[in-house]
């Protein structure tokens, strides 16, 4: 039995597009990214993987302004005697997911390198430090963890607190100069032939997640004492068998 000619021709169609759709790449993802099942989520709660993943996306952003304030000031990488780009943002990486801070800063952590990173005096990798300053202050605010499990007491004030100092940070990467009035680090630029506005969009994304986990815990608390007197007020008894 011969095939119709309009399925031969949806066939012959689909397979062009396919072979279109491989020379020219795939397209960059446009949707939700979550992650593939593993043991350890049978121990997390809903709440649990939205933190965890709220900690995956700000870290993923942080690793974007790694990037680009790499970029845009080359000389900074160039301190730390890595011999190329790649390799400066490879080095923080690992830096941050070992939470080993950067040698000058040792027995330093989150605000405190943060702050150092921002001192117009300091001569070393300032985008490391800026960097893995902000990291630490993140994870510090989560328990000192990247994956939070049901055992996990997290504090929303803490939270709450980490999104200001991310706020700030901000606010100080576009304000502060050095001695000669210069910029400490290259970032979003407005110019009559350019307007560069990512970081300010990295760092609201990172507020805008922290303000939402920080209300998420608040509401938490709430409900737990709301829960508690409405089992009181109508007599609830819990079930035995």
């Amino acid at each position: 039995m011969r095939c119709p000619r309009w399925v031969a021709w949806m066939c012959a169609s689909g397979s062009l597009l396919w072979l279109a759709g491989c020379s020219l790449g795939q397209p960059e993802a446009v949707g939700p990214e979550s992650e593939t099942m593993s043991m350890d989520q049978f121990a997390q709660t809903d709440f649990n993987r939205t933190v965890t993943l709220e900690i995956r996306d700000n870290l993923d952003s942080l690793y974007s302004l790694l990037d680009k304030l790499y970029r845009r000031n080359p000389r900074e990488w160039r301190k730390a005697g890595v011999s190329t780009q790649e390799a400066a943002v490879a080095r923080v990486r690992k830096m941050i997911e070992t939470r080993t801070p950067p040698a000058d800063l040792s027995g330093l952590r989150d605000i405190q390198i943060l702050a150092v990173s921002l001192d117009p005096a300091y001569t070393r990798d300032r985008v490391a430090a800026f960097i893995y300053g902000l990291a630490d202050t993140l994870i510090a605010a989560h328990n000192d963890k990247t994956r939070i499990y049901v055992s996990d007491v997290l504090h929303g004030q803490r939270v709450y607190n980490a999104a200001r100092n991310v706020e700030a940070a901000a606010w100080l990467l576009a304000s502060r100069r050095n001695l000669a009035g210069e910029p400490l680090l290259l970032a979003n630029e407005i110019s009559p032939t350019v307007t560069n506005l990512s970081f300010e969009r990295e760092f609201g994304a990172i507020i805008g997640r922290l303000d939402l986990i920080a209300n998420l815990l608040g509401e938490n608390d709430r409900r737990i004492g709301i829960n508690y007197a409405q089992g009181l007020l109508f007599f609830n008894f819990l079930p035995v068998r």
